[in-house]
């Protein structure tokens, strides 16, 4: 497996001086102190051997090729529940530059894609601060601590669980569920204007239609620049369900995407389809050309100036899908507000992205889940705490020599269905 630079090759016979350079009082201050020979010799047969029965595997974790620690996951019991544990250690030059995150993040999607546990669990000592705040990024989420006895002494550590259940919807009922019927937009739910406020309602209205497959949003040969000072030649068709901004020449409104934006068109203020956690689920078909990018991303309604973070739901970009299947972004991004860091990542999706697929996310308090096709790809571990609406668009980026593919246009996506479900 490789993320970058960052790359896990299967643990081998030949891997015995790995744990020999991790065996030092700094490497293991946390766990107890440094192993015999003994102990090391038994402990590198063991990783070869529950490997070979699958039930563990175990990588050396290399940079650019060189090995710089170790990483794997093996079978344990949680709370009754089984669970693949994992732990990892980084040599004390190559600290500090994030290898440990991408090592974790690769083990992360292989338990993922295997699906035969949907668990992972880290049990970190209570003294190492880098590796519980590791746990805590990768959207792990804190379940206590406890005691046992440990190389001739105690050990505390902390419980870490990374919950990759499915998204399960038996037994919940939809608040809306929005199919499209038709004959056209319903603007109770959709203010067909893309952040209208920086703009204009004419520059950035939707070229749409509604029918039996559900909701086309299209970008043709004759489609504008929605705001050609402020975004180039960036081309858009959306769909939004809310709409708040202020009056002529303020800096208030929605999706402030650069310094210095201000009010050029008064808009009504809409509270169509608002919500504040629970689910929120899509149905929708990519498009795959270069030029193109379809989105799913509920922001804040930001009547409050902070309460303006995302919740990505999916981004997929034309140029990255091929025949086998493509990248979606999925995660938190703050925007503007300071309560929240980025936490985004591209995760890649096996299939025709021009089909339907479902994309989703699970918002609560504590957390954001996010699914794909029912089945989990991420946490984030922190939250919005405000009411969102939905955007829901294609665009067409302009290309360096200003020329455009006329003969791909237009360019629709395709949505079959939104809906949310409020929070259990």
């Amino acid at each position: 497996m490789t993320d970058g630079s960052v790359t896990l090759a299967p643990w081998g016979p030949d891997d015995l001086p790995l744990l020999e350079r991790a065996n030092t009082p700094a490497m293991t201050a946390h766990l107890g102190g440094p192993e015999t020979a003994e102990q090391l010799e038994e402990r590198h047969a063991r990783y070869l051997r529950l490997a070979a029965a699958g039930e563990a595997a175990m990588y050396r974790i290399e940079r650019d090729g060189v090995a710089v620690g170790g990483i794997g996951y093996w079978q344990v019991q949680h709370d009754g529940l089984a669970a693949w544990e994992t732990g990892w250690n980084v040599f004390p030059e190559w600290q500090g530059r994030g290898i440990a995150r991408e090592a974790l993040r690769l083990v992360i999607r292989e338990v993922a894609a295997r699906g035969d546990r949907t668990l992972l669990v880290a049990y970190p000592g209570v003294d190492n601060p880098p590796s519980n705040a590791l746990c805590r990024a990768a959207g792990f989420e804190h379940r206590g601590s406890g005691t046992i006895d440990w190389r001739g002494g105690e050990l505390t550590f902390n419980s870490w669980v990374l919950d990759m259940t499915p998204l399960d919807l038996s037994g919940r009922v939809a608040d809306v569920d929005e199919t499209f019927a038709g004959p056209l937009l319903d603007e109770t739910r959709w203010w067909p204007y893309y952040t209208p406020h920086w703009s204009s309602r004419d520059a950035s209205a939707a070229r749409s239609r509604v029918g039996p497959g559900g909701l086309e949003l299209m970008i043709d040969s004759d489609t504008a620049p929605w705001a050609p000072e402020l975004d180039g030649d960036l081309r858009v068709s959306h769909a939004q369900t809310g709409q708040f901004s202020g009056a002529v020449g303020s800096s208030t409104g929605q999706h402030r995407f650069r310094p210095g934006l201000v009010v050029r068109e008064q808009q009504p203020e809409r509270r169509l389809w608002l919500v504040h956690h629970g689910v929120i689920e899509v149905r929708l078909a990519a498009i795959r050309h270069p030029d193109a990018m379809v989105a799913f991303w509920p922001i804040g309604f930001e009547d409050r100036p902070d309460d303006c973070g995302e919740l990505c739901i999916a981004e997929i970009f034309g140029n990255e899908m091929d025949e086998d299947g493509g990248w979606v972004g999925v995660g938190v991004k703050p925007q503007n507000d300071p309560r929240l860091r980025e936490d985004f990542e591209k995760v890649r999706v096996d299939g025709d992205l021009t089909d339907f697929h479902d994309y989703a996310v699970e918002w609560t308090r504590d957390r954001v889940r996010f699914f794909i096709d029912g089945r989990w790809v991420k946490t984030v571990a922190q939250t919005l705490d405000y009411p969102v609406q939905f955007m829901l668009d294609v665009y067409e980026f302009p290309r360096a020599d200003g020329t455009r593919d006329l003969a791909a246009l237009p360019h629709t996506l395709r949505v079959e269905r939104v809906r949310s479900f409020p929070p259990v």
